[in-house]
């Protein structure tokens, strides 16, 4: 018997936080091989970016290619059926720091393909269909035993100082070590397809998202470079348990609910399957543990209303590089090190989530159809929504009086408040069923 090929990291997952953690770590001079159970490219939905991935993009040297495949946002407009004044358009530009004014929208499989070829082509040893199963952490800190099976039937075992679980919603380690949940303050099922047809808005907006609120939850309408736009619905988990019909025409039937959206895909045509996924929001109990850490989807996902998800994971991938790289050349500051990635890796989720859960709120609703900015609170708002949270923008106590007019009006309205909280409880009950895990019609 012949020892395992030593590596000082083994990342599994080939995604936006698995491959930025392995070209940011090899770049360091560190042993890596990226593990990636499917070949790219491959379909993946979550095609709407931050202004924030824009400075991430640029250090990882593919800040050109990106540009050449994507659609230019500027910003993001809210429509509501609940409102005298329907639309309410929000611009980058407008927000604290005026230097992003504007994000992209990508189709995943160019994106996620541009930013794994470029992790190959910086050194690090890619195997693609190839799935990590087994993991076996040695005592003392002597890192772990990973094995994987290929495409072919082969098998390949690697012993790596350290591991990056960057699986997505596989939550490779969470769900070995049991300690991935449901959230209990947010529980919703997303349905989605891609149309050829859309409408979209005039000029420099045409690249914007639109959020449209609608009685069981909230639609996304994103177009992209090719023409394409994708749709989807993310609704409360009772919702899509009354589906009793095949997933398409449920989900044109939840597209009819909405009449500015209806009105958007009228001459469109829709060229995917539809598919869904239940049991959409979870996290992790831990960000980490002994020689392993839990990266982008791994360790959690909200709710993409505001495009978070692969901002999160990108910057969780510059965390996990700054914090592998202490624990392993200087051991004695990883407790440091490690105490600094958890609260990085729970603030991001934490700062969304204050949001996502109160955005169908009636008080909320009103307050993003009606900004205003007293005390730079809109501009601080719009930080938020462009990913702005990271970084050194003074923008968090003009948040904290955002959230006190949020509160403050609440109280006023105090019936409409216990009714939206009554509401709520029933819109996140939990239901379980075939219906809550299917994936396609």
């Amino acid at each position: 018997m012949t020892s395992p090929p030593q590596v000082d990291v083994l990342v599994i997952g080939g995604g936006p936080a698995g491959t930025t953690a392995a070209t940011l770590l090899h770049a360091r001079g560190f042993r890596v091989t990226l593990v990636e159970k499917e070949h790219h490219p491959r379909f993946h939905i979550g095609e709407s970016l931050l202004p924030a991935n824009l400075p991430l993009l640029e250090k990882l040297g593919v800040a050109d290619q990106v540009k050449a495949i994507a659609m230019e946002k500027w910003g993001a407009e809210f429509v509501s059926p609940w409102h005298a004044q329907k639309t309410q358009m929000f611009e980058f530009a407008d927000a604290w720091d005026k230097s992003m004014p504007m994000a992209y929208q990508v189709r995943r499989s160019e994106f996620d393909e541009i930013l794994i070829r470029n992790t190959a082509r910086k050194g690090v040893e890619v195997l693609e269909g190839c799935k990590v199963d087994d993991v076996q952490f040695l005592p003392d800190g002597q890192g772990a035993i990973v094995a994987a099976e290929h495409d072919d039937g082969g098998r390949s075992t690697w012993q790596a100082r350290y591991v990056v679980d960057a699986s997505g919603r596989d939550t490779f380690l969470g769900s070995r070590f049991k300690t991935k949940a449901r959230n209990p303050k947010h529980n919703s099922a997303a349905l989605f397809a891609h149309f050829k047809g859309a409408q979209r808005l005039d000029g420099k907006a045409q690249g914007n998202i639109t959020i449209f609120w609608f009685d069981h939850g909230w639609f996304w309408l994103i177009p992209l470079a090719d023409g394409t736009t994708s749709v989807g619905a993310v609704v409360w988990p009772y919702y899509l348990k009354t589906r009793d019909k095949p997933l398409d025409a449920f989900f044109a039937d939840t597209i009819a609910m909405s009449p500015e959206l209806s009105a958007r895909l009228a001459d469109a045509t829709r060229v995917t399957e539809v598919e869904a996924t239940g049991n959409f929001s979870y996290s992790c109990g831990h960000t980490h543990g002994p020689n392993y850490l839990l990266i982008g989807d791994a360790y959690a996902f909200i709710d993409p209303v505001f495009s978070s998800g692969v901002m999160l994971a990108m910057q969780g991938g510059f965390f996990a590089a700054d914090t592998i790289e202490t624990c392993l050349r200087q051991p004695a500051r990883a407790p440091q090190a490690l105490a600094r990635f958890d609260r990085e890796m729970r603030r991001g989720p934490r700062e969304f989530s204050w949001f996502i859960y109160r955005v169908n709120h009636p008080t909320m609703r009103d307050m993003f159809m009606g900004p205003r900015n007293i005390l730079r609170v809109k501009e601080a708002l719009l930080s938020v929504l462009a990913g702005d949270i990271f970084g050194k923008t003074p923008i968090w106590p003009s948040v904290r009086v955002l959230k006190g007019i949020f509160y403050a009006a609440s109280i006023k309205h105090f019936s409409h408040s216990w009714n939206a909280r009554v509401q709520r409880k029933r819109q996140i009950q939990i239901h379980d069923g075939p219906q809550s895990e299917a994936r396609h019609g």
